[in-house]
């Protein structure tokens, strides 16, 4: 809806109320304002009040704003948006005698539990590899570093994002245990991190296994087996609804005093399920991997995509254990929450283990004319020349793993920035993964598979 009206010389030093309606079920109210006679020095300031409170106020500073039940634009609250009249508070600091400035607030309703992101628009423009880190926790959960004097205190988010920041990370996702208190944090810092794009997430934190749920910040149930989620699909219902990405964090790790419901025993449709938390901090190999849980779901006929999170708790850790390893690296269309969440769905990803700045695998298939990367299928009637690009892997090997990986091998270690091509053949199957090893085997780089099927 558009507000209009008029301030004159007699509304100098002066209070006016809009009035306007939020329906029942709005999800976010958001209000851009402007108004002409600048030039002439009036000033109008603006603020916002609910039907039951004062919603902040703003001043002069920001021409837009945003509240939802979970975040706000600072300087003004979060909380439920309750239906009926609220008021656009103007306050007229400056208006000359024979001053006259007209005004004009859009306000914009959303009904909607989708949310695209804090950002505006895209940190970075057109496609590229973009690195993250995917699950971290901060004093919004059970985060915890050193104070200024050494002490044990909770964590505040800042250092988090700052340790990203100067590990060169493109995009972070914070995912607090079942809680989304750290949404309003994000929020007021995204605008400082121009160059590092903030994406709200939850560790749905069950007696069942975690789960990760990426880009949304509206209510979302976390009790499951109670009246509130009786099922891991009611979970589900909720995550797709807003068009939020779930992944299943850490499947390798047992349950138990050590780590409750760190194992994964929920009931699951695996279907719904885009992508598993395949490395976890340092684990990339061994019984605690969730490499063979995750291969498990791909042998079973599934598009799963495989990622990484460092579960930080401690943003003060040495890089070689802190925030970024392992790294998520995406080929997305944009540094944007959209295009990073896309591209996670549809594969376009690799692991970097051990959160190196530069390391780079690409992988590209071709048959009969059709073209496939990492996460895409191709229909393999006729034979499939494979295309691999290693960029930072001197001294690696790579390493082939699927049904469709029979008879591949690449004995000759890599050199710094290379290229190969392989040749597989027609009747191959199933899906098929390139990786790259270190000179002892440790896993470097976990790519996702490309999957082949007859045509």
């Amino acid at each position: 809806m558009t507000l209009t009206g008029v301030m004159t010389g007699a509304d100098h030093q002066t209070y006016r109320e809009v009035p306007f309606r939020v329906r029942a079920g709005t999800t976010s109210v958001s209000v851009a304002f402007n108004y002409a006679g600048k030039d002439q020095k009036a000033v109008i300031d603006i603020g916002v009040r609910d039907p039951q409170r004062f919603r902040g106020w703003s001043g002069g500073n920001k021409a837009r704003f945003t509240l939802t039940e979970t975040w706000a634009t600072s300087s003004y609250l979060p909380g439920p948006l309750p239906a009926g009249t609220w008021t656009l508070i103007l306050g007229v600091p400056n208006l000359r005698k024979d001053g006259r400035a007209t005004y004009t607030a859009t306000i914009a309703l959303d009904h909607s539990p989708v949310f695209h992101g804090f950002a505006e628009a895209p940190l970075r423009a057109g496609p590229g590899w973009y690195r993250g880190d995917l699950h971290l926790h901060t004093e919004h959960s059970d985060g915890a570093c050193a104070s200024h004097t050494g002490q044990k205190v909770p964590c505040p988010l800042f250092r988090t994002l700052e340790a990203a920041a100067a590990r060169g990370l493109d995009f972070v996702a914070v995912t607090d245990h079942n809680t989304s208190s750290h949404f309003q944090d994000l929020a007021e810092l995204q605008p400082y991190y121009d160059d590092l794009l903030l994406i709200p997430g939850r560790e749905v934190t069950t007696f069942q296994g975690h789960l990760g749920v990426l880009g949304m910040t509206a209510p979302l149930d976390f009790q499951l087996g109670g009246p509130r989620a009786p099922t891991l699909g009611h979970i589900l219902d909720q995550a797709e609804a807003a068009h939020a990405l779930v992944s299943i964090n850490h499947p390798g790790l047992p349950s138990g005093e050590a780590c409750m419901g760190c194992g994964w025993t929920a009931a699951t449709d695996y279907a719904r399920i885009p992508a598993v938390e395949a490395v976890n901090g340092t684990i990339g190999a061994g019984p605690l991997s969730g490499i063979p849980f995750w291969e498990a779901r791909l042998n079973a006929g599934l598009h799963i995509t495989a990622v990484g999170g460092s579960d930080n708790h401690d943003a003060g850790l040495p890089p070689a254990r802190g925030v970024g390893v392992p790294t998520t690296v995406v080929h997305a269309e944009a540094l944007s929450q959209d295009a990073v969440l896309a591209a996670i769905r549809a594969g376009h990803v690799f692991v970097d283990v051990q959160g190196t700045r530069d390391r780079l695998l690409e992988v590209r298939a071709e048959a009969g004319g059709q073209t496939a990367e990492m996460g895409d299928g191709l229909k393999a009637g006729a034979p499939v020349r494979l295309s691999v690009h290693v960029a930072g892997g001197a001294g690696g090997r790579l390493a082939f793993a699927g049904p469709g990986a029979a008879g591949l091998a690449s004995a000759e270690p890599l050199q710094g920035d290379e290229r190969r091509t392989f040749d597989v053949p027609a009747l191959a199957r199933g899906w098929l993964r390139v990786d790259v090893r270190g000179p002892d085997g440790a896993l470097w780089l976990l790519g996702n598979p490309i999957y082949l099927a007859r045509p």
